[in-house]
């Protein structure tokens, strides 16, 4: 029995007692869900439930009776060993082993569908992460962003959703021409500009940008006008910075299905037709030579110039004409990571979402993300010796390998600060979290070995109530929670929920490996206790292995 079950278990047993009159209460008082959860201390039970306290008002009844009759009715329920009622009205609830047992059996036969399930069915998701300007290597901070978004994005996938992965490519405006110029100076052999950027990789850059001119038979670009010069430079140079930084990001296992280029939304007049949408929605006017938007009444600080009185167009313009692309492109919710640097930034975006007359919060999410800090013999590591002044994406690759990077960025709230230890993350022991898990993993494929090798096969047998050892109880426990964690991860836009249940289902396996062999011992014969204790074993290792899936990391068969 899984908790899906047992909470339609109880609703049918809420219904059944509306219908014969047993509890006064509309159709319309009883949740479509009826929230099940696993006790604090387990010799309270497999499951517990608040309903009766909920719900004992509405039906004009002390929730302690209330509670006593829906015990009454859940306790003939298949599969349902015993439910007390506990303090004001709570309801506890013993499953028989063999229907928690049960589990292990759904979780095999799933396989990688096991856990997914229909929360955001129907929705179409527009997830916009990283899109770091291509200036240079991608920083820590969108490293965090690339782990935390693609994991998001398998997560909300999994709860039924579609997801695009969106790479907004910001290739207008004033970073682009200071890229450009840094890279003439590398080429000429002439100091950065004041407000330039440094580092070997200009240098680098600025060689292969020569080289393809002189490949191509173009004039060399450092011959040219300083215009053109800086021209030939920023045109050939963005594009070898995004194809980097695009090469970064599908080693560390991100690949996005749209990269959006800023340039496209002033060229293409993008730009022009969301002014006049908004136009005809009231919210434009002119004043001071310049076109504003209307938005101090719709929760920002003040109004938004759009076009300046030069004729320039204002940085907001694009975001106005960015946003209505992606609704006009069929998203109807559109989720935007942005670092902590830009929280000041979600007020005007939530006003300009409801200026379409959209609905902030629900068309429109901006999640923000807090700094990374990385640690290496106990001190902090702030510089790169290609970028020169940040850490990159490569840096921490090479550091501690892809999969241990994303596991740590995804593994904390992105909404808080992040020391990342370095060491730790290179160590083969349980202090490292992945290796934690992963360890886990490679376990229950190397039990599985062992136990074909003495003659244990899960086709021989299966006897669910086989499985009643307290640490079987706690196992099965741990992976029924599996797919209410995903759904969980999903609705609040946080993975890190499902590395933390992972780290948890890890620790209850292990106890269960010190305390209930699979393999038979000596010359003791093989029954049905191994061979269904194998169905649980390969039971958490289909989860263990769904659940790193969930985050991009790898389950190894051996460690």
């Amino acid at each position: 029995m899984t908790p899906a079950s047992l909470s339609e278990a109880l609703r049918t047993a809420l219904t059944d007692a509306v219908a014969d009159g047993t509890f006064v209460l509309d159709a319309g008082d009883i949740p479509s869900v009826v929230h099940v959860e696993r006790p604090r201390q387990r010799e309270h039970g497999d499951w517990a439930t608040n309903i009766a306290m909920q719900l004992a008002k509405l039906a004009g009844v002390a929730p302690r009776v209330f509670a006593a009759e829906l015990a009454r009715r859940l306790a003939e329920v298949p599969g349902v060993g015993a439910v007390d009622v506990a303090g004001p009205g709570f309801l506890n609830i013993r499953l028989d082993a063999a229907a928690a047992g049960e589990l292990a059996r759904s979780i095999v036969e799933g396989g990688a569908e096991f856990g997914r399930g229909d929360l955001l069915a129907g929705e179409a998701v527009n997830l916009e992460f990283v899109s770091a300007n291509p200036t240079g290597p991608i920083h820590i901070g969108g490293v965090r962003w690339a782990a935390v978004g693609d994991s998001l994005a398998r997560i909300m996938q999994a709860a039924g959703a579609t997801v695009a992965r969106e790479y907004y490519f910001n290739d207008h405006g004033g970073q682009i021409d200071r890229f450009a110029r840094s890279l003439l100076a590398a080429g000429r052999g002439q100091d950065a500009p004041e407000d330039g950027y440094g580092g070997a990789y200009i240098a680098e850059i600025a060689d292969q940008v020569l080289a393809g001119a002189a490949a191509a038979g173009q004039p060399d670009p450092r011959t040219l006008a300083d215009d053109e010069a800086q021209e030939a430079f920023r045109a050939a140079g963005v594009e070898l910075m995004f194809a980097e930084i695009r090469k970064s990001l599908h080693e560390f296992g991100v690949d996005f299905d749209v990269y959006f280029h800023e340039n496209s939304l002033h060229e293409s007049g993008a730009v022009d037709r969301a002014i006049a949408r908004l136009r005809e929605l009231g919210r434009i006017y002119e004043a001071d030579g310049a076109t504003w938007l209307r938005t101090i009444d719709l929760g920002d600080d003040k109004d938004r110039v759009i076009i300046k009185a030069d004729g320039e167009a204002a940085y907001i313009a694009a975001d106005l004409a960015y946003y209505l692309d992606k609704r006009e492109r069929g998203f109807d919710r559109i989720i935007i990571m942005l670092g902590a640097d830009h929280h000041g930034y979600v007020g005007r975006m939530m006003a300009m979402c409801a200026a379409f007359g959209d609905k902030p919060g629900t068309n429109l999410e901006i999640l923000i993300g807090q700094m990374v800090n990385l640690l290496k013999d106990g001190q902090p590591v702030r510089m790169s010796k290609r970028a020169g002044t940040v850490v990159t994406i490569d840096d921490l690759v090479d550091a501690v390998g892809v999969d241990a990077a994303r596991y740590a960025l995804a593994r904390s709230s992105a909404n808080s600060m992040l020391d990342i230890d370095l060491d730790l993350l290179t160590k083969a022991t349980n202090e490292n979290p992945v290796f934690y898990v992963q360890y886990a993993h490679a376990r229950t494929t190397n039990v599985a070995r062992n136990a074909a090798q003495l003659g244990v096969q899960r086709a021989d047998g299966f006897d669910a109530s086989l499985l009643d050892h307290p640490a079987e109880s706690v196992l099965i426990g741990s992976l029924s929670e599996f797919p209410r964690v995903v759904a969980q991860a999903a609705e609040l836009r946080e993975p890190h929920r499902v590395a933390r249940y992972l780290e948890e289902l890890a620790g209850s396996y292990h106890k269960w490996y010190d305390q209930c062999r699979v393999a038979p011992f000596g010359d003791e014969q093989v029954t049905d206790v191994h061979r269904t204790r194998l169905w649980l074993n390969d039971a958490t290792r289909q989860v263990l292995a769904n659940g790193l899936g969930l985050l991009g990391v790898s389950a190894p068969e051996r460690m």
